[in-house]
């Protein structure tokens, strides 16, 4: 019979299986950081990142109703403000630089610009928020997904700086959510490792953890395959 880890075995287990198949050693992630991508792609990106994010306030609202634990529901209320109400819109601040780029509100907000894998991550995360436990949930979507992102974005932003020539205010979207992902990500981490209180749920957490890293990646590497590499999907 399983026995249930000692919390600092047990944080150590979902780091490791949030690097073991992060999105920051990703290719589309290394060729942005290396400068390698045209305003063109960052445009397809953005059109793409939208339906991902987008709905993100709309996955924790889900996951709040399914919650039972005051500092937690504070913590999802917290963050959906922030996603929603706190200044500038999340994601008007993405559809800011990706009018910089070349693409429009309209193209971007357009759901049948999706690419199957965009559309893949987005069904997985309302899936997950929806039905499970909230205690998985949040190792999958905060966890596993948004503590991603802060190490993403320090790897791309100075390249957007440096070699591109963005200024801070186009880049907003990417210094905010260093800074604000990394403090959910922390939360996030704290929310499992204290609610997470059987061998049974420490075992469906990690495995949640896993599953999104693969999410992720196979949507980034999605963007990649139609936008860089631009090589066909086999088919049988």
């Amino acid at each position: 019979m399983a026995e249930l880890m000692d919390k600092e075995v047990f944080r150590e287990k979902l780091e490791a299986a949030v690097k073991g198949n992060s999105s920051e050693v990703a290719p589309f992630t290394n060729a942005w950081a290396e400068g390698q991508l045209t305003r063109e792609q960052f445009a397809k990106w953005v059109e793409q990142h939208y339906h991902y994010v987008g709905p993100f306030a709309d996955y924790l609202g889900y996951m709040y109703s399914n919650c039972p634990y005051e500092d937690a529901k504070d913590f999802l209320l917290q963050n959906m403000w922030e996603e929603e109400l706190g200044g500038d819109r999340h994601t008007d601040l993405l559809i800011r630089f990706g009018e910089v780029c070349g693409t429009t509100r309209e193209q971007v907000e357009n759901p049948n610009n999706m690419l199957a894998t965009t559309l893949g991550l987005q069904s997985w995360c309302y899936a997950m928020a929806m039905r499970e436990n909230f205690i998985v949930a949040t190792a999958a979507l905060i966890v596993g997904l948004e503590s991603q992102v802060p190490g993403i974005y320090r790897k791309q932003t100075p390249t957007l700086r440096e070699k591109y020539g963005f200024t801070d205010h186009e880049i907003e979207f990417f210094d905010l959510h260093i800074v604000s992902d990394e403090i959910h990500g922390e939360r996030g981490y704290q929310i499992v490792l204290k609610y997470a209180d059987t061998p049974e749920l420490q075992d469906r957490c990690l495995k949640a953890v896993q599953k999104a890293t693969e999410m992720r990646r196979m949507y980034i590497d999605g963007i990649y395959r139609a936008f860089v590499d631009e090589k066909p999907y086999a088919t049988l």
